[in-house]
């Protein structure tokens, strides 16, 4: 496995300078989060940055993900919106064309995925959980068939608070849509959060599946990202389970509140993470 940073951590610095200090920080993977400025897929220069961003992830010695988490790049008054649950047609499409996008800036840049999520149910009208399955797997599948052509994974994300907010729910998800494409972002916080415990033994389960790890430390019952020791995670079996798993792809930590430290955040992360993967460290 490979400790990376996500650069939602870096809300306030250049996304290129926040590369250069995840790597002299010892990061060997970065999850990058497609937002405003340098790394808006709709801005006029974006072909040019994504070019600069290949480069400069060759030249640090970077693997990647990209992530589609922004929070007001489609609606700068809704956070998170619109999705594909949208019940207008015409917004679930601008999702999908921000996700499409994302999907070729990956296969550009040579990323393990594109990770995204459901969004949340509120607010998409009086459609039941049937239609909004529809909806979803109708997306999914648009991007699976781009997925594949590009030889490029999907990491979907459970997320609390959004349809899918559980591995129980992705699993009822994947007997609406499946394909060898569609994989897991597994948020470790997240597991905790919503009490799905043991982790490692969720981790063993779902092994087969695992392209993309978010990490951070959490309280049960709480879904607030914290840094590591101010939680109730244990995260020594956690990380000896992605080990035993074989998992060799990235292990990013996820602290976007923490962007106005992010320098010393990323520093400490590190510093506590980096012992725990070392024996299981992917060349």
């Amino acid at each position: 496995m490979r400790l990376g940073y996500n650069t939602n951590g870096w809300a306030h610095h250049d996304p290129f300078d926040a590369l250069e200090l995840i790597a002299e920080l010892g990061y060997q993977s970065v999850a990058i989060t497609l937002d405003y400025g340098p790394l808006n897929p709709f801005a006029d220069g974006w072909p040019a940055n994504l070019q600069r961003l290949k480069r400069t992830l060759r030249q640090l010695k970077l693997a990647s993900v990209v992530e589609t988490g922004a929070r007001y790049l489609l609606d700068p008054r809704r956070k998170h919106q619109p999705t594909l649950l949208s019940a207008d047609p015409a917004a679930r499409e601008r999702r999908l064309d921000f996700l499409q996008r994302s999907l070729r800036a990956a296969a550009e840049l040579e990323s393990d995925c594109v990770s995204l999520w459901s969004g949340a149910a509120e607010g998409n009208g009086t459609a039941d959980d049937e239609q909004l399955l529809e909806r979803l797997s109708g997306g999914l599948q648009a991007l699976l068939l781009e997925a594949e052509s590009l030889g490029t994974s999907i990491g979907f994300e459970p997320e609390p608070g959004m349809f899918i907010d559980s591995l129980s729910r992705f699993q009822r998800l994947l007997q609406w849509v499946d394909s060898p494409q569609l994989k897991l972002t597994l948020d470790l916080g997240h597991l905790y959060c919503q009490g799905e415990v043991p982790i490692a033994d969720y981790i063993g389960r779902w092994s087969s599946r695992l392209v993309n790890v978010h990490i951070e430390d959490m309280r049960a019952g709480v879904h607030d990202h914290l840094m590591f020791g101010e939680g109730e995670m244990e995260f020594p079996p956690i990380i000896a389970a992605l080990g035993a798993a074989n998992y060799r792809g990235g292990v990013h930590v996820e602290l976007s509140r923490h962007s106005h430290m992010a320098p010393s955040a990323a520093a400490q992360a590190y510093a506590f993470l980096a012992p725990l993967v070392k024996p299981y460290a992917t060349a």
